[in-house]
């Protein structure tokens, strides 16, 4: 943001990117496995509606749980790291800054730059310097739970509502309909996601297109283990 010219970064975006993929890889893929278990055994209407709406909201609600939970942890784990960071620079100044210092020697930077530099920063803002410097915290990189939650909520959501249409629009042909629209979605999902991480985009692709395509031949798989036609 300090720069003179305009020069793209993409590591702010880490922490909606990381949920958002997730989110809809996930509400594509186990939305599509499920409605496609449910469609081998000849539901009706109404019982296919319910099971592709209900796991459209219960995944959703699930996964905004599981990330707030588990970003909150890492978010507990930073603010713990802050608080005693600032209880040493309160209790140790002078040793604080010693290790500033070293930090920034082993760097590269001279003994008397290092010096120099450690001490300008620890009057500026002491304890943002620490937290970047000494335990790799920064604004971009600090766990934001409620961000993830949303993220990864309003993805499942619109993972998961490609494969519930499908089945509901569908009326012959259902099960190779909805593997050849999840491995659509699933590409359209890698390439997105490459191009706002600035990631190339064929890995990204075929990663996600593999992993679908393992998922939905373990359904295949288990439907016929499990006596019912897939």
């Amino acid at each position: 943001m300090y720069s003179q010219h305009s020069e793209r970064h993409f590591s702010n975006r880490n922490n909606w990117l990381r949920a958002s993929v997730l989110g809809a890889n996930d509400g594509l893929i186990s939305t599509a496995s499920l409605l496609t278990g449910v469609a081998a055994a000849a539901p009706d209407f109404q019982t296919l509606l319910l099971t592709g709406v209900s796991a459209l909201i219960g995944g959703a609600v699930s996964m905004a749980a599981g990330e707030y939970v588990s970003v909150s942890s890492q978010s507990d784990t930073e603010k713990a790291d802050l608080h005693k960071e600032r209880h040493e620079l309160e209790a140790n100044p002078s040793a604080e800054l010693a290790e500033l210092t070293e930090i920034y020697r082993r760097r590269g930077l001279s003994d008397a730059l290092a010096a120099e530099v450690a001490q300008a920063l620890m009057e500026q803002d002491a304890l943002s310097a620490h937290a970047r410097d000494e335990i790799g915290i920064t604004e971009t990189s600090a766990a934001k739970p409620m961000q993830a939650a949303l993220a990864s909520a309003g993805s499942f959501c619109a993972g998961a509502i490609l494969p519930l249409l499908v089945a509901l629009t569908t009326p012959t042909a259902l099960i190779p309909t909805l593997a050849a629209t999840t491995l659509c979605g699933l590409a359209a999902l890698g390439y997105t996601s490459a191009k706002l991480g600035g990631a190339p985009v064929a890995p990204a692709v075929l990663r996600v297109c593999l992993w679908g395509v393992a998922a939905l031949a373990v359904t295949g798989l288990i439907g016929k283990l499990a006596g019912v036609a897939v």
